[in-house]
């Protein structure tokens, strides 16, 4: 069935419906031996180093699809050079209210206001230990929605510590627009706290476990230059590993005649290019080369992921595009390289 078709009669359901339809379809498929016979053979010939990992190709799944680590293997059939799941919390949580996910496709974009739903550390971590698939694994991490800003270190520690182990690289996501407060910890002192904290975290798991797992770091597309370059410069002092720019907005880009542009939450998908393509064009100046960063927002074909990699980007992540353009996606883009 052409994919143009199937997201038609996926668009007919609710959005959450239409996710978990999705991904219990392939699941499926995988399990009955037939997904391979359906998609093209991933490309795994456009290897690329970063951060001392070695990726099979550049274009990766973004953190959001695969919240709780139950599809990595049938995710990474697709063809993604890797992987990360989350965002995920110490504790279970339930989310916000639904609905909580909205589509605009005139323009193929997804507002979300999630909250970090997912079922736990723990959890995760059982489904990661049971993959089969060797590609990089990321593990992206969130604070629970109830534990204090000033307290919030100490679930990002929590995450490091038990997700350390099992994951390639660890991202720590302070740039949801969902979670009240926690943009506040991409500025000043906080975040230096936090970095000093995590990265002597790091360190001590290096020496404890003889493997070293690079730290990410994933901002907002909301930012000021100036603080752009703020982070940017606070990541190099601290040595973290990498840069994942951006997250969602909270604009809303020439969209004021969609009603439902009005919902509250981060936006994703076409309106986010510009402000994420921004956002890396100053970190990647800031930066000289020297952190590594992962480019994500907006990328709905493969012109637009060579444009973030031209722009300083070392890998690409996908997510809204996989929703509106398919599985293809992932392949086009990889072959234009």
């Amino acid at each position: 069935m052409p994919y143009a078709l199937l997201r038609h009669l996926l668009f007919l359901l609710p959005p959450e419906t239409a996710h978990a339809a999705s991904l219990n379809s392939l699941s499926l498929l995988e399990k009955l031996g037939l997904l391979h016979l359906l998609l093209p053979a991933p490309v795994y010939d456009k290897p690329v180093s970063v951060a001392g990992l070695q990726f099979p190709n550049p274009v990766g799944l973004a953190a959001g699809l695969d919240k709780n680590a139950e599809y990595i293997d049938v995710l990474a059939a697709l063809g993604f050079g890797f992987i990360e799941v989350g965002t995920i919390t110490p504790r279970p949580q339930p989310g916000n209210p639904r609905p909580r996910l909205f589509r605009i496709p005139q323009v193929q974009a997804i507002i979300n206001r999630m909250g970090f739903n997912n079922k736990g550390l723990d959890y995760l971590l059982e489904q990661v230990q049971q993959r089969q698939t060797k590609v990089p694994l990321g593990i992206n991490l969130g604070k629970n929605f109830d534990t204090p800003l000033e307290n919030a270190v100490d679930d990002y520690l929590k995450g490091l510590y038990a997700a350390y182990q099992w994951a390639d690289y660890v991202t720590i996501n302070i740039s949801s627009p969902n979670t009240p407060g926690l943009r506040e910890l991409q500025h000043g002192e906080a975040l230096n706290e936090m970095l000093e904290k995590l990265k002597n975290a790091q360190y001590s798991l290096n020496a404890e476990q003889g493997r070293y797992v690079p730290l990410f770091l994933k901002i907002a597309p909301d930012l000021a230059e100036e603080e752009v370059i703020d982070i940017t410069q606070t990541l190099l002092s601290h040595e973290i590993d990498g840069l994942i720019a951006t997250n969602t907005t909270n604009s809303r880009p020439g969209l004021n005649k969609y009603a439902t542009a009005k919902e509250t939450g981060g936006l994703s998908g076409t309106p986010l290019l510009n402000a994420a393509n921004h956002v890396l064009a100053t970190a990647a100046q800031a930066s000289n080369g020297k952190l590594p960063i992962i480019a994500v927002g907006g990328i709905m074909n493969a012109q637009q992921a060579q444009d973030k990699l031209k722009a300083g980007a070392s890998l690409v992540q996908i997510y809204t595009g996989l929703i509106y353009q398919g599985p293809k996606l992932v392949q086009d883009i990889i072959k234009s390289l």
